[in-house]
């Protein structure tokens, strides 16, 4: 059965193919120059004459308006959801490659599918942190919404290129982005749901239109989810028992019901990534900050209920103790920051180095650093620094700021060969080799 691009092309395939004049086609009920018009494309037709034509032309409507028959585009719309799931509470690379396999499926015969295929698979490059290809995947498709508005949106996209660009250190394609896609939420008054979500979090890292971000956090909150981590995982089990019973419709419900009962928790999330990138903002400005305060530890305890966010648990923590540290509380900020190590237990020497140098803020506050606590947390904060591997420009930047603060440390200390060696460590950290010692272009670690 011809299964061409357009409902014109399966339409003129399956007249030609039944040997039928355009006429004949049309019957009493059309007119032989409208059936001209579907098949060049120029008219699409109704439901009520999709169904007509579908009927003389000895095929289902589904057929004609998709290209697919109903038991395929329903196996197609299970395997989507599948790979949705994959990507939410399974592996990304599994996800990319199911996304993959949906696109082949379905083939241009049936574009919105595909189209949502191909944003699936972008979103799971970026979750392996295959940003490079993620940037090319979501140009592609901005290109098609563009072309195929009914198809795809273009702010989500602007929002994940925002965010991918940024990644990957051009800041000003970032910020470009960020603020055409504000311009447009602007227009829509548009502070609620996942699509005001992102792009608040892509603008609160690229520092762009933060009265934005700050009105999304004041509508949505930071709310705290419940852990329903058993039941989408029962959800999607019964869809996959549904669907190797053929009972198709089945696995689709399960496999919605698992994706819904996992939105509360991806969004706040989503949200706790954007107080505390906004709280980091503030502080460093020292800009109120008793809502800094409020707003990571909001983070703090959503992430605490996620299972697959210690790390970004133990990250919140060490904000929260350089917020309290900042507001002279250098008991709650050594607790913190003893708990962020406790948490991480070896992982992510960044973070972890981070949590050091508050300690050794800590013991500074307390008395010059005489307590014991102040060198040898600077040398534990090194130690992990130099064992670090890079990840990619953004954790690279990450990395240099946190040397260029202990540099700063050891320069508090006295020590000076340290304090130029941190220094030295931070620009080759961005791929900056100074041979002038203690020359320091501070530009580079701008955040």
């Amino acid at each position: 059965m011809p299964s061409q691009g357009t409902i014109g092309d399966r339409v003129r395939g399956l007249r030609l193919s039944r040997r039928m004049s355009q006429a004949q086609l049309a019957g009493p009920d059309l007119s032989d120059s409208y059936v001209s018009l579907i098949e060049s494309g120029k008219r699409t037709p109704t439901p009520v004459v999709a169904r007509l034509l579908a009927e003389r032309l000895g095929c289902t409507t589904e057929f004609l308006l998709h290209g697919i028959e109903p038991r395929q585009r329903i196996d197609t719309e299970l395997g989507l959801r599948h790979a949705e799931l994959e990507l939410y509470h399974g592996d990304p690379a599994i996800a990319a490659d199911r996304f993959g396999d949906i696109v082949k499926a379905a083939g241009e015969d049936n574009a919105l599918l595909a189209a949502h295929a191909r944003l699936g698979r972008a979103r799971a490059l970026e979750a392996q942190g295959k940003i490079g290809r993620a940037v090319e995947a979501y140009e592609r498709l901005r290109r098609e919404a563009a072309a195929h508005p009914e198809r795809l949106a273009d702010v989500p996209l602007m929002a994940a290129l925002c965010r991918c660009y940024q990644r990957a250190g051009d800041v000003m394609r970032a910020r470009d982005l960020g603020n055409k896609a504000l311009e447009q939420v602007t227009e829509l008054s548009l502070f609620h749901g996942e699509v005001a979500v992102d792009l608040a979090a892509a603008l609160a890292d690229a520092e762009i239109g933060l009265s934005y971000v700050e009105q999304v956090l004041d509508m949505t909150g930071v709310p705290v989810p419940a852990d329903r981590t058993t039941e989408i995982l029962s959800l999607w089990q019964a869809s996959i028992s549904a669907a190797e019973g053929e009972d198709s419709a089945l696995a689709v419900r399960f496999a919605d019901d698992a994706l819904s009962a996992g939105r509360p928790a991806r969004i706040a999330a989503q949200m706790a990534r954007v107080a505390m990138r906004w709280a980091e903002i503030s502080a460093a400005r020292s800009d109120s900050l008793g809502q800094v305060d409020e707003m990571v530890s909001s983070a703090t305890e959503v992430f605490s209920t996620l299972p697959a966010a210690s790390g970004e648990h133990a990250r919140s923590l060490v904000v929260l103790a350089r917020v309290r540290l900042t507001s002279g509380d250098a008991h709650s900020a050594e607790d913190l920051a003893t708990k962020a190590l406790e948490l991480l237990a070896g992982e992510s020497e960044v973070i972890a180095a981070s949590a050091h140098l508050v300690l050794a803020e800590v013991g500074l506050a307390r008395s010059d650093g005489s307590d014991g606590l102040f060198i040898p947390s600077l040398e534990r904060a090194g130690a992990l620094l130099s064992t670090a591997p890079p990840g990619g420009t953004i954790r690279d930047r990450e990395i240099a700021g946190t040397w260029r603060e202990l540099g700063d440390l050891w320069g508090k200390a006295g020590n000076r060969d340290r304090q130029t060696g941190a220094y030295r460590r931070a620009l080759e950290a961005v791929g900056v080799r100074s041979t002038v010692a203690g020359a320091v272009t501070s530009a580079v670690f701008v955040r």
